[in-house]
């Protein structure tokens, strides 16, 4: 059953009016309306010691900490590849960053259209090799335990990168994805069963084709995850999905793949909720659950 919370939820952000019918308007429009809900959907900013915008090898990105010396999640924010931003995602990585011992690093990529793929990816790349090499000195966090993770759009590039980063042997220790767009086919059953919740198959098809315009692009591992020749060696993981998201199957699905090549995974499904849910602590309770959930995750793994 749907979580009424859900229902409740999606009255709190503007939907673009009938009237407004050229694409590039209605994507403009959405992504005002995402920053400008963002109160209402994820509640008042939790004050940290540390909250800093930083240059992360010429990549915006946004710092938070608790404490020195700390692990560091780096954080790829959700909205098709083409809205989100830091902001969107500042209240989630508060609570992160509070609750895990970790300090957590967001990251403000390129966004399509204006910055087709691979501009997201090279940027996520940059910020990886910024931290590994400036992290202790300009961070005040420790890059020998470094993780990664994204909602949605943000777990597709988070995997893709923790898989380069395999190829190149400076392997990730850690990946969290959060209802992770897998399959550029969008070709999953969920769609059909719960495209009705917020994610319908016609708007992910289209945010897969304004992020890479190319066709056959879309069936080379940096863009569809499955589409590696092997996932052995990527790091341990953690996949939330959600009952009522018409991601849910692919996410499943690449746990399951994970699973098969000797990746430890947790898979967690949370019943009652839909996609986008994880973000929004001040309307869902189960955001809540899931964001500790992250938490204890990275703290289990990465603080000792």
């Amino acid at each position: 059953m749907l979580n009424p919370q859900v229902t409740a939820a999606a009255g709190l952000r503007a939907r673009p009016p009938a009237t407004l019918t050229e694409p590039y308007e209605v994507l403009q429009f959405l992504r005002q309306a995402m920053e400008d809900s963002n109160e209402a959907e994820c509640g008042p900013a939790l004050p940290l010691p540390v909250v800093v915008d930083v240059d992360a090898g010429g990549v915006p990105a946004r710092l938070y900490a608790a404490r020195v010396d700390a692990p560091l999640f780096v954080y790829l924010h959700g909205g098709g590849w083409c809205y989100g931003s830091i902001e969107t995602v500042d209240r989630f990585c508060r609570r992160v960053a509070d609750r895990s011992g970790c300090a957590v690093l967001s990251v403000g990529y390129r966004l399509a259209p204006e910055h087709p793929f691979p501009a997201a990816l090279q940027d996520v790349e940059a910020v990886l090799a910024y931290v590994r090499k400036a992290g202790a000195a300009e961070l005040g966090a420790d890059p020998s335990r470094l993780a990664i993770g994204g909602d949605s759009a943000g777990g597709q590039l988070a995997t893709v990168a923790a898989r380069r980063q395999r190829d190149a042997a400076t392997p990730l220790d850690l990946q969290v994805l959060i209802y992770p767009a897998i399959d550029p086919m969008t070709a999953s059953e969920s769609f059909d069963e719960v495209g009705s919740y917020g994610l319908d198959r016609a708007s992910m098809k289209l945010a897969w084709e304004t992020y890479v315009p190319d066709p056959m692009t879309r069936f080379t591992p940096d863009v569809a995850p499955l589409a590696a020749e092997d996932l052995a060696g990527l790091p341990p993981t953690l996949i939330i999905t959600a009952e009522y998201d018409a991601l849910r199957d692919e996410g499943a699905d690449y746990a399951d793949a994970l699973t098969a090549a000797g990746v430890p995974v947790v898979h967690t499904r949370y019943m009652g909720v839909n996609h986008g849910f994880a973000r929004k602590l001040a309307a869902i309770d189960d955001a809540r659950v899931a964001t500790d959930q992250v938490a204890a995750y990275l703290r289990a793994a990465l603080t000792f």
